[in-house]
């Protein structure tokens, strides 16, 4: 028994599967295990304030997952049963809502709870949890099941002090001001825009009627705004290449100026311009990075592992900035970012490629929304100036000419061992192997830069964050130079024995 809640932990997060229904995957996440974590959670915060748990007043919400209202009776019952004063239902929300529910005058919650899995398949669910602070850490989630491994199972208890609010409408109405502010064009700084949303039927859809249409943005055409946790439509991902064929169809299709699309908890987002080119990934870092750095001259760019050769160039010789490339897990991103400002080194902005990215001046909160509403203003301004769109913002960003992601599963019983021994080895390797070198200031893995002769790019080994999985990423500056540098990467994995290649 002691391993089904500690089992469940995701990092700095709880997930698991919720319902049935695909193969080999039963479910973890029952109203039984579930309780004693809302239960925990308030016994953990009652402790970190230093107050009664019948002082506390807790908010939980949800995105579009099936399972979501099942989930959340659950973690109501635990509430109730550890004794919370106050316990809201926020409903259909997003992620960065729930954390502003802690800051927020009007609501001011000592803790809240986001029940999500992100961009998972439909079957899975997990809680994220809050507090003014900021998202816990990974020890504070390791703590809160520990409690909930104590507690045990307990039968359910009646619920008494559950009330709604509308949290999501005070969360817009702040985006609607931010946007206004800093745009400085009147009420309606978008009138004359036509600005689609792909909402992948998550919890964004709110972001047309709630925030888009107040500032005079047509929205026409925009889709899958309606909530449906089965996501009939598609994965509701930006990183994903059918997501972002979607939200460039939709563009081009309208004739839109500019898309925009969440993943399903909205604490991602990616983004495609008036020609229908994507705006994710490096482009994407390479936006905010261009409007962080125009706002924060010399400011220190950090971001995950995997970011191209030429985002550097582009944030350190282009912009003036420093990049501060970092290990991947948005959590190691942002705090990051959060101990390079208290050396005091200026860190506006920590950014993966995923989509996460937060900014100091909104808490260090990964907030998909957050990060539109700067691109908006943006785009109001050059609309307003009649100096185009913000495409022309990253026009000459340099691309690779190649760039792939290989996965090793390690077979190994004790994979992280296996995993630390198999990159010791790889630095031997590349310190042997011709036009090939240690990338400088490395953080993760072993990152290494190959010459032009030998593929003319570089390539990351690192262990995953989660899995018993290396990841290879390579990238080239020209054709065939993945290909290059793949076939001598197949050599070396080759040797061991506990690793299940991929065809490269």
């Amino acid at each position: 028994m002691d391993q089904i809640w500690l089992k469940l932990q995701n990092g700095s997060d709880v997930r698991g599967v919720a319902l049935e229904g695909i193969k080999d995957q039963p479910v973890t996440l029952t109203p039984e295990i579930v309780r004693p974590i809302g239960f925990a959670f308030a016994q953990w915060r009652s402790e970190k304030k230093g107050v009664p748990v019948s002082q506390l007043k807790v908010a939980v919400g949800h995105d579009s997952r099936l399972s979501a209202d099942m989930v959340k009776t659950a973690v109501f019952q635990g509430l109730e049963k550890a004794g919370c004063a106050v316990i809201a239902d926020s409903g259909l929300s997003s992620t960065p809502a729930m954390f502003m529910a802690t800051v927020f005058e009007n609501h001011a919650y000592d803790g809240s709870i986001m029940l999500t899995a992100s961009h998972l398949p439909f079957n899975r669910n997990g809680l994220k949890f809050f507090t003014r602070d900021g998202g816990l850490e990974k020890g504070d989630i390791k703590k809160i099941l520990t409690i909930a491994t104590e507690a045990g199972i307990f039968d359910p208890v009646e619920i008494s002090n559950v009330r709604k609010i509308n949290l999501m409408d005070d969360y817009a109405a702040s985006l609607v001001s931010n946007i206004r502010k800093g745009a400085g064009q009147g009420d309606r700084p978008l009138a004359g825009l036509r600005i689609v949303v792909d909402a992948g039927n998550g919890a964004g859809g709110y972001f047309v009627d709630k925030v888009l249409k107040p500032l005079g943005a047509d929205t026409t055409g925009s889709q899958f705004l309606e909530p449906d946790g089965s996501f009939p439509n598609h994965i509701p991902n930006p990183e994903e290449p059918e997501a972002m064929e979607a939200i460039i169809s939709a563009v081009e299709k309208n004739k839109a100026d500019l898309g925009i699309i969440f993943d399903t908890d909205v604490d991602r987002a990616g983004a495609v311009d008036k020609n229908g080119t994507p705006i994710n990934r490096n482009r994407f870092i390479a936006l905010m990075s261009t409007i962080v750095l125009e706002e924060h001259p010399g400011s220190v760019i950090v971001t995950d592992s995997v970011t191209s050769t030429g985002l550097k160039y582009w944030i350190e010789e282009k912009l003036g900035g420093v990049h501060h490339r970092f290990k991947r897990g948005y959590k190691n991103v942002i705090n990051e970012s959060i101990r390079l400002n208290g050396e005091g080194k200026e860190s506006w902005l920590a950014m993966e490629t995923s989509g996460h990215g937060a900014l100091k001046e909104n808490y260090f909160l990964d907030d998909g929304a957050y990060q539109i509403a700067k691109i908006l203003i943006k785009t109001a301004q050059l609309h307003a100036e009649g100096k185009g769109s913000v495409d022309g913002l990253v026009a000459g960003l340099p691309e690779p000419a190649e760039a792939k992601e290989y996965r090793a599963k390690i077979k190994a019983a004790d994979f992280g061992t296996y995993g630390g021994d198999v990159l010791k080895a790889f630095e031997q390797f590349v310190a042997d192997e011709p036009g090939w070198s240690l990338t400088p200031n490395n953080f993760e893995g072993v990152h290494v830069t190959i010459d032009a002769v030998h593929g003319n790019g570089w390539a990351l080994l690192r262990k995953s964050l989660h899995d018993p999985v290396l990841p290879l990423n390579i990238e080239s500056e020209e054709v065939g130079g993945v290909a290059k540098i793949a076939a001598r990467m197949q050599a070396f994995l080759s040797q061991f024995d506990q690793l299940d290649l991929p065809k490269m």
